[in-house]
């Protein structure tokens, strides 16, 4: 059985506190994921329990196969460049 993310370049991001009405970053939206014994399969399996996406303006979506069993780690770029500066 394969675990696919699907993911979709359409729609915008914006940073924290940004008072733009331009979208700021240019990124991949992560629509959801799902399981099956091929990608047809998963991205099926997904959509049926995903009727929400009806209501939604996204159409292109892409199918990534996850190897391994989701592990998060979480990254502060604040912190990462505030030690970048200090050792400069």
């Amino acid at each position: 059985m394969k675990h696919l993310i699907f993911l979709t370049d359409e729609g915008y991001t914006f940073q924290p506190n940004s008072d733009s009405f331009d979208p700021d970053v240019e990124n991949l939206q992560v629509i959801g994921f799902g399981y099956g014994k091929n990608e047809k399969e998963a991205f099926e399996n997904f959509i049926s329990t995903s009727d929400y996406l009806k209501e939604t303006g996204f159409d292109n979506v892409w199918a990534f196969e996850l190897k391994s069993d989701i592990s998060l780690s979480s990254f502060s770029l604040k912190e990462c460049f505030s030690k970048e500066n200090s050792s400069k």
